[in-house]
């Protein structure tokens, strides 16, 4: 039995919620009558509630997000039909703007928006004492970082073994890029290092070696960064990894110098470039310098040993597609391990809607708030696009095509894949759950027939790529192959024939 319980959906199992866990280990005396419950957003919401009614609640808290706002409603919806005398209180980034219009809003108790750790706590004190707050909507109260209870001994061994960890050595953001609910901060706020930093080390003494950053601005005080990396180096095993968000133009060279410390695949940089358009980065609020932004990729990839993870915005204001093409392109020629290709979300409280009516930007108007048309960019190139970014996820980010990747973009990497895009959705009209094998035949058909790759430069490409995967039984791409003196032979009709054979066996 819990009277409080803070639960959420995750968008996976492997996803543990950091803000759930500051808020218990910031309720003081109420915290052993409080638990955490957890679920992800694939559950039916009937099962939710009913293991949140075996926990007998009096309080229950949703942290709700832009992934699970509506699977949340519904089950606050079932909650409030079966047990109504359930306090049910709201918090998280979906709440805390424009809020009003909401069917979640409607339905629940109490909304807390901003910070929670004093507000949350100090509601349930009300409510378990039979005290009802004059608003239904409260303001959360912001507190120095100093004064916040740490929530890492909240993480079970279960969690270390099987989940993300996710820490943060400061919050906020000094930066005011408008697609971003952190423009609203006023800046950054560190927490105490030392004190983070033993946090840390019992984390690692309980066996943690897989360290999730959640700051925005990792790189923004080098001299902390610095401490912190040193911190990993000290301890360093082959066991060790560290994501990090990083600026892209601020790398100093004590920064660059730490950097070469770290062996392959210890050390993981997510990078924000968004847009390499001046001009859409001055309407946005985006301060970047391009040519440092370049030169310190170019310096990662080709002196460091981190993995590189990049990411670029399509529908910004004032972009149209051939703009974001050379930006595609000159990301693509810095040779990051990935690039993430995301759609412009307009996200609740973001000042970027200020632009709505100037570039006649439509969004969609249900979760998650994508960009559905502009004046540069129509609704059917959106379209495109959208499937553009799932096939360069399953082809160019995933690793399986090492050696055809080059061969697909050629001198024109944005144009060249944007022409097999279009071929394999025609061809498969599917965007998921497109099996490996099918993938990489139809990834040859369309090289071969759009792009014009001849088929034995191709074929000795892709056997080299197709031999990593593991898959058993025929390949499914290839007619006939010749390497290091072996030839084999694997024509269709013979695989045909062996299938048809295999059926009548069975």
């Amino acid at each position: 039995m819990s009277e409080i319980v803070l639960t959420t959906l995750n968008a996976r199992y492997t996803h543990a919620s950091l803000g759930l866990r500051y808020l218990h280990s910031n309720l003081g005396d109420l915290q052993t009558r409080a638990s955490i419950k957890e679920f992800t957003i694939s559950m039916r919401e009937s099962e939710i509630v009913e293991q949140l009614l075996d926990k007998q609640p009096k309080i229950i808290g949703f942290g709700v997000y832009i992934w699970n706002i509506s699977e949340t409603t519904r089950a606050v919806k079932l909650l409030k039909s079966i047990a109504p005398e359930i306090k049910i209180i709201l918090g998280g980034p979906e709440v805390t703007y424009e809020h009003a219009d909401q069917a979640i809003t409607a339905l629940a108790d109490y909304v807390i928006t901003g910070a929670g750790e004093l507000s949350f706590r100090q509601l349930c004190e009300q409510l378990l004492n039979n005290q009802r707050p004059l608003n239904k909507v409260i303001a959360g109260l912001s507190v120095p970082l100093k004064q916040l209870t740490m929530p890492y001994n909240l993480y079970t061994d279960e969690d270390l073994r099987n989940r993300f960890i996710y820490v943060e050595a400061s919050r906020g953001c000094p930066f005011k890029c408008e697609f971003c609910l952190s423009s609203l901060d006023k800046t950054a706020y560190p927490f105490e290092l030392e004190k983070f930093l033993e946090e840390m080390d019992t984390l690692w003494q309980r066996g943690l070696r897989n360290f999730k950053f959640v700051d925005r601005t990792f790189n923004l005080k080098v001299a902390s960064t610095l401490r912190i990396l040193d911190f990993f180096l000290e301890r360093l095993d082959e066991d060790t990894f560290l994501h990090f968000e990083l600026i892209p133009d601020h790398l100093p060279d004590t920064l660059k110098e730490r950097i070469t410390r770290f062996p392959p695949g210890t050390l993981q940089f997510e990078i924000g470039i968004q847009s390499f358009n001046p001009e859409v980065q001055q309407l946005i609020s985006r301060k970047q310098d391009n040519e440092k932004s370049k030169t310190n990729l170019h310096w990662l990839r080709t002196n460091s040993s981190a993995h590189l993870h990049t990411d670029l915005i399509f529908g910004l204001p004032g972009e149209d597609l051939k703009s974001f093409a050379q930006g595609f392109d000159t990301l693509v020629s810095l040779n990051p391990h990935e690039i993430q290709v995301g759609i412009l979300k307009r996200l609740r409280g973001t000042p970027i809607i200020r632009h709505s009516h100037d570039f006649s930007m439509v969004y969609n108007p249900e979760p998650p708030y994508n960009i559905l048309k502009t004046d540069r960019v129509d609704y059917k190139t959106l379209q495109q696009m959208n499937r553009f970014a799932r096939y360069w996820d399953m082809i160019g980010n995933s690793g399986r095509f090492e050696q055809t990747l080059p061969l697909l973009l050629g001198d024109s990497a944005f144009e060249r894949f944007w022409q097999l895009t279009n071929w394999v959705y025609e061809a498969s009209q599917q965007t998921h759950k497109i099996a490996l094998p099918r993938l990489f035949k139809l990834v040859y058909q369309g090289a071969e027939e759009v792009l014009g790759i001849p088929a034995d430069v191709l074929e000795a490409a892709m056997m080299e790529d197709y031999s990593h995967t593991g898959q058993k039984g025929a390949i499914p791409f290839i007619t006939t192959y010749t390497r290091n003196k072996n030839t084999y032979t694997a024509s269709q009709d013979g695989r045909n024939q062996r299938q048809r054979r295999h059926n009548v066996k069975a």
